[in-house]
């Protein structure tokens, strides 16, 4: 009988001891563990999970944010998932396992990571979304994005402006309409920024959509894939534009813009004497910004990633030592489960007119251009 209490005794005391030990490290009421706000954290690796290097713009943000962590003292973890859900999450649950001090998430899709990042809670790893909101979890402490729903206004008052819509009022114009990734929350802030602008004119019959599809719904292309696209506008032509000509294309990634404009040169526009429409598009990739420069694809949305990945690297700084990362906005990006703390950074319009402006800002080179 003795034997048996002494080693219930013991029993207890291990159990107290182990659960002493894991409260120390584990979240305080805010959230953050407390072994990252001692800074304990400093130092330690951060993970990076990116969607794709199908994008040049993906390989650029994780480059970027491998340099400015690694400039504040962190070791990097950088993994890209290929665009397959299941790869992105296993990758995170391997750098959960690793104990890496905080996730920095381009999601691929934005909804399917609330089971890994509730065991990164857990954990006590803060995540911060990067540029694609992380919907369906509250285990998202901040939010690092461009204004998205500036980008589609960006992205349609050029067309009302190049279509001089308010000049020629009694004219109609036939434009089409694409949107991103259904997956992608970033999809819906664009499209509405656009057809804010553009729905007034559509509403007049000054643009007229002669393919009929109008909705979100009917117009995402999955992944944001060029080639999706191509075989969408090479079926709105086929089907609605025998002797009519399209005048614009709404395309709100620069990967779409080219699959589009790839279906529109094949039905015979940039040849021939029948004009490309007006095509815009979003990154500024350098595809992208070549065929601006030689009378293609017409306009794209510049955002300076580097900036973003400055953003990113500051809050899981000020995360991982005690501080307070800077916001702008508190009340757009509710997820689902929370509204998540936000910091937007400004996009800016690129034309034929002002392409210059990336090579003085160091985006590209003189050389890059040619």
């Amino acid at each position: 009988m003795r034997k048996h209490r002494s080693t219930r005794i013991l029993t207890s005391l291990a159990a107290l001891t182990a659960l002493t030990a894991l409260s120390a490290c584990g979240q305080d009421s805010e959230g953050g563990s407390k072994e990252q706000k001692s800074g304990d954290a400093k130092g330690g690796t951060v993970g990076i999970a990116m969607p794709t290097k199908s994008s040049e713009r993906w390989i650029a943000d994780g480059k970027n944010m491998e340099k400015e962590l690694e400039a504040k003292g962190y070791k990097t973890d950088l993994q890209y998932g290929d665009d397959k859900v299941e790869n992105q999450v296993a990758q995170i649950e391997n750098m959960i396992a690793k104990g890496h001090k905080a996730l920095v998430i381009a999601a691929i899709d934005g909804s399917s990571l609330t089971d890994v990042l509730g065991r990164a809670k857990e954990a006590g790893i803060p995540v911060i979304s990067y540029d694609r909101l992380i919907r369906g979890t509250e285990a998202v402490d901040y939010y690092a994005t461009f204004d998205n729903h500036k980008v589609g206004e960006l992205q349609a008052q050029y067309i009302v402006d190049a279509l001089k819509l308010d000049e020629k009022k009694s004219e109609k114009f036939n434009v089409e309409l694409f949107a991103g990734s259904p997956d992608d929350n970033n999809t819906k802030f664009f499209f509405d920024g656009a057809m804010e602008t553009l729905k007034p004119y559509m509403d007049k019959g000054q643009l007229v959509v002669k393919s009929g599809q109008k909705g979100l719904n009917q117009v995402t292309t999955l992944r944001w894939d060029g080639g999706t696209a191509q075989k969408r506008m090479d079926d709105l032509l086929s089907k609605n534009y025998g002797s009519d000509d399209v005048d614009a294309v709404l395309s709100p990634y620069d990967g779409i813009s080219i699959g589009i404009l790839s279906a529109l040169k094949g039905a015979g526009y940039g040849s021939g004497g029948k004009a490309l429409p007006v095509v815009t598009g979003q990154d500024a990739e350098l595809a992208s910004i070549k065929s601006i420069i030689a009378g293609e694809q017409t306009q794209t949305v510049y955002k300076d990633t580097r900036k973003l990945a400055k953003q990113a690297a500051q809050m899981a700084d000020a995360m991982l030592t005690g501080g307070k990362p800077e916001v702008n906005d508190t009340k757009s990006y509710d997820n689902g489960s929370k509204t998540v703390p936000s910091y937007l950074l400004d996009p800016v319009s690129i034309d034929k007119t002002n392409y210059q402006t990336l090579v003085d800002e160091g985006y590209y080179t003189e050389g890059q251009l040619k």
